[in-house]
């Protein structure tokens, strides 16, 4: 009897997968997986392009990490949900708006003001500066970029994979906690 029901209920599971597939995305082919990659690429692109910086992937930021290079890494995360939590090792926070911030509003920025963000990224205008946030798709670091290059600095990197893909590649986060 046990057997029976088991088959059963084994058989119910198999046909609503079957046929609720579409709507769950672990269920996506590789192609449908692709076109998304590909959004997110391109809109990427786009970002970087407009901004007028540079990227840099983890592997690149851990290298020069180890390296020693002089540089500032900026976390534009909100401090008490994101960076007191995890962190690249070495990163200062400035909070920065997802949505494109073409003017500057300091309610946007924590209450922090434009002559603060530059005071952060001090008096050396090809200093090597990297600003990150928590992953590809979020464009906090896009807006922290933008507004050092409009600040007339010249060595802008933006770590788009952010703090998500350090932790993915299992390198050590600094925590406040």
């Amino acid at each position: 009897m046990f057997v029976k029901r088991f088959a059963i209920l084994l058989s119910l599971i198999f046909t609503a997968l079957v046929f609720c597939a579409p709507a769950y995305s672990f269920f996506e082919n590789k192609f449908e997986k692709e076109v998304k990659i590909e959004k997110q690429a391109v809109k990427l692109t786009r970002e970087v392009q407009h901004g007028g910086y540079d990227v840099v992937s983890t592997a690149e930021l851990k290298q020069w990490q180890d390296e020693g290079r002089n540089m500032l890494i900026i976390d534009t995360m909100p401090f008490e949900d994101s960076y007191k939590k995890a962190h690249v090792p070495g990163a200062v926070q400035f909070l920065f708006p997802i949505p494109d911030m073409n003017e500057w509003d300091n309610n946007e920025t924590a209450g922090k003001t434009q002559e603060e963000f530059e005071a952060l990224l001090g008096s050396d205008k090809d200093r090597l500066i990297v600003i990150y946030c928590g992953f590809v798709a979020c464009t906090r670091s896009h807006n922290g970029a933008i507004w050092a290059k409009k600040l007339g600095f010249n060595n802008i990197f933006r770590y788009p994979g952010g703090v998500f893909a350090w932790k993915g590649a299992g390198y050590p986060v600094g925590k406040m906690e």
